[in-house]
Formats: structure tokens, sequence, C-alpha cells
């Protein structure tokens, strides 16, 4: 089949779907089914009836060269017309392609970020804070929510832990390749010596799911309900509101103490718990599927190294892809870090555009 043909083949599906939903009556779950379909297909095929008419137009182009009795100025203009229709041809075919990748069924669901320092003592735990804030601003510079679950701090003010759910359009796809080590390079405040300190935190960024996505059987579950203490051990109450999640099949464990009833806590621990099940069944498909992965950007595995932060020099560079980039407060301070994720983004669709070909 050529690549007009499968282009035809989506226009034809977009109006069938459209007349489908117009003229017959449907379950619910079917019309959401036949809708969701239509929304994601109908762009795609708005693009595709453009190049074909981009084509179209090419051809018409050419019968002019073509024809020996056309007089010179309208071979001229012709010739004009068809090296810029080439240029246009050429752009959006390429992001008709990129519209007709094989999508990630999580690319559209909301994300669980999960940051947790790494080997450096104090100064991971501070890092690991700074990436906290570094993407809770990156979401909100984005239109997205940005709910912190769970976040648990040292003395010093690093962090120990640090959940959160952030909410909109297409928020996996865009935060799924920060998961792994991230490093910092810089003199860390307690150094009286000025010597440049390298410690590292891990960044998991997770699918959200629902009920329907992962089904928990309760008596899978071992619960355990304790007095929630914050930094320093002080007690934040004095009951046992704080819950750990044993979840004994897969031995994935949640505690959740943040907020001050026991309810709330085990609601938000079964929504880490969902997301982390969930995503070790990912990590299983895409073992199996080996080959399909090296052609993407990184694996998600939280012991690869993607990204080093070097304060010093003033750049941060994603070794995945081989970018550095010189400004380093910008990136931390979270609307910078678009530049580096677009990139990721890019190369990705590059990497998988050209496995195709």
């Amino acid at each position: 089949m050529s690549f007009d043909e499968k282009l035809r083949m989506v226009i034809d599906r977009v109006e069938e779907l459209s007349a489908r939903m117009a003229s017959e009556t449907f379950e619910a779950d079917d019309f959401a089914a036949l809708s969701r379909e239509y929304s994601e297909l109908q762009p795609v095929a708005e693009a595709s009836q453009a190049l074909l008419d981009l084509k179209a137009e090419l051809e018409g182009l050419e019968e002019i060269l073509d024809d020996p009795d056309s007089d010179r100025e309208m071979r001229q203009l012709a010739e004009t017309e068809k090296s810029d229709l080439a240029e246009r041809i050429e752009a959006a075919e390429r992001e008709v392609r990129i519209a007709l990748l094989p999508k990630d069924a999580d690319d559209e669901r909301n994300a669980i970020l999960e940051v947790r320092p790494g080997t450096g003592g104090d100064e991971a735990s501070l890092f690991a804070a700074e990436l906290f804030r570094m993407y809770q601003r990156y979401a909100e510079t984005s239109g997205w929510k940005f709910e912190p679950l769970s976040y648990s701090e040292t003395e010093l003010g690093g962090l120990k832990e640090g959940i959160a759910e952030i909410g909109g359009k297409g928020v996996f796809a865009k935060l799924k390749f920060e998961s792994g080590g991230h490093r910092v390079q810089r003199v860390p405040v307690t150094e009286t010596g000025g010597r440049i300190h390298t410690s590292a935190a891990t960044v998991a960024v997770l699918p959200e799911v629902e009920d329907v996505d992962v089904h928990i059987d309760e008596k899978d579950l071992r619960i355990d309900t304790f007095r929630s203490q914050g930094a320093g051990g002080q007690h934040v109450n004095t009951t046992d509101s704080a819950v750990r999640i044993t979840h004994l099949p897969t031995g994935i464990v949640v505690n959740q103490q943040d907020e001050k009833s026991q309810h709330k806590n085990r609601a938000k621990a079964m929504t880490i718990l969902r997301a982390r099940i969930y995503e070790a069944e990912r990590a299983r498909r895409d073992a199996e599927r080996a080959e399909d992965r090296r052609s993407q950007v990184g694996s998600g595995d939280r012991s690869e190294r993607v990204r080093t932060y070097n304060f010093p020099q003033g750049r941060v560079t994603d070794h995945r892809i081989n970018l550095t980039l010189y400004k380093i407060d910008q990136i931390v301070g979270g609307p910078g870090l678009a530049e580096v994720i677009d990139a990721l983004v890019a190369e990705d669709q590059a990497a998988r555009l050209a496995s195709m070909e």
C-alpha cells in the first residue's frame, strides 16, 4: 500500500465515523469509543487532505511544464511555484508521518511524578527538592495542575521523597522521558573548601491509571496504620492516620501520611499503588519489545543516567541525545525545561520515523 493510499484510508475512516455518529443510536460506551477515535483521527485526516491537495496542485504545475504548447511566461511561473510547493509538501508530509506514528496508549494520561535523592547525602536531598520544584514550575507554565500527594523533608529542607499528580493535556507524552538518574555537579553550601561535589537524584514518571485499568484484589493488600511523623521525628498528630499499603503479589509498598485523615491517606496511597503496578506491567511489556525500545529515547529505567546539571559551568547536558544548553538557571527554574523536553520528543519522533522507512 502506497503512502497516499494510507492517507485516503484515514480520510475515508473519518468520513465513515462522522456518518455513523450522525445517523445511528449507540450505547454510551460505544458512542464514546467512536467519538474518541474520531477526535484522534480528524486532525490527521485534515492534514492528509491538505497534503493530497498540495500534491494535486504539483501535478497540475508539472503538466504545464511538460506541455510543449505552454508559453514561456507561464512555464517560468510554474517553475517558481513548483519549487515553493515542493518545500511545502516536504514539510506537510513530515507532519502527517509524525501524526501517523503509532501512539503510546498512555500519552494522553495524567502522570504521577516521583522524585527521590540518590547518592550524595544532604546535597542529594537538596538537589531532589530543586528538581521537584522545577517540575512544579514547568507544570504551571504549561497550564497543568500540579498536586503534591506526598512530600517529606529533611531537617535542612531537602527532600526525602516527593510524589505529585500532574494533570492536563498530553502530560505523560511530555514527561515520560524524564524518568531516570539526574546528576548535579556544584559546590554545596556546606562545603567550606570550595570543592565541587557530584550528587544524584532519581525521577520516575508513571502514567496515572483508574480503577478499571488495574484490578487490585483487596485480599492481595496488607494495610497498616501508624502515627504520622514530620521532619526531625516530631508528631504531626496524635492519631494513627498514616497508611502503609503493601501489594503482596508484587511486593510494592506505598506509605502515605500527608493528610490528617486516614481515609484521605489511603485514597492517595491507592492512586500511587495503581500507578506503580501499571508501570511494572509497562516495563514488562517493554522488555518483551526490546527491539522497539532501541529506536526510542531512553528506556525509562530509573538506573539510567539521563541528565547532568553542572552549576559551575552553567550547563545542562542530556546524555541520551547529546544536548547541552548553557542556561541552567532557566531550566532549573522551570520554564527552560520545555526546550529540553521538546528536543527529546523531536528526537524520539525522528528515530521512530527512521525505523519505519
